[in-house]
């Protein structure tokens, strides 16, 4: 596959992750659909951290948007613009890496709820030990359900930003090989058959003056 085709592909991938990082993050503001909760700034720090907003969302979806250009014929479509996609795709992976990590620590600092008579959070100290004892879970009684709508996106945006670190990941290397070796793109063949094509018109003449 030639190096334009697969940052299209890398690209497209990336838009339905961008966008999945994006709502879940959304949705953690409003614990059981209810805006309550974020008025009453009952709400973790690990949600107030934007990871899925900004990290797996903005910083993957500006990569995202530079990369499908450069699978496409125009100005980004060549070595040039593959060197530079390489860095859009680290800023990806910066982006992707950042949203993993709030979310490793939502899940293991657990969910902010009200337990005994005051807001707090339980399962701070457990080391995510409660995500298997679901049992522990009654202690927290507002929210409702709100272990299982902490861990559900918290999770989900994970598994997300492991896929976009990965297909960033790829794009640093495809865009490497690009930056080498060209995108096969119709305008960069033409331009790079173009100074052939000069040099094979002026030897043909030269010979054939010096036949004369």
């Amino acid at each position: 596959m030639c190096t334009g085709k697969c940052s299209r592909c890398i690209a497209c991938a990336l838009y339905p992750l961008v966008f999945m990082s994006m709502l879940c993050n959304i949705i953690l503001f409003f614990p059981e659909g209810s805006v309550k909760y974020s008025k009453e700034g009952h709400l973790t720090d690990e949600v107030k951290y934007l990871g899925g907003l900004i990290g797996g969302g903005l910083m993957v979806l500006i990569p995202a948007l530079f990369i499908s250009l450069t699978g496409e014929d125009g100005c980004c479509g060549n070595r040039c613009g593959m060197f530079f996609s390489i860095g859009f795709a680290a800023e990806g992976v910066a982006g992707a890496l950042y949203s993993f990590i709030v979310a490793v620590a939502g899940i293991g600092n657990g969910p902010l709820c009200f337990s005994n008579g005051e807001w707090t959070r339980p399962f701070k100290d457990s080391n995510a030990s409660y995500i298997s004892d679901s049992k522990k879970w009654a202690v927290c009684t507002e929210p409702k359900n709100v272990v299982q709508f902490n861990t559900g996106l918290f999770g989900t945006l994970i598994a997300v930003s492991c896929l976009q670190v990965i297909l960033c990941a790829i794009q640093t290397i495809n865009g490497l090989f690009g930056c080498l070796g060209g995108t096969c793109n119709k305008s960069e063949v033409k331009d790079d058959l173009l100074p052939l094509l000069s040099l094979s018109i002026l030897t043909y003449c030269t010979f054939k003056k010096t036949g004369r």
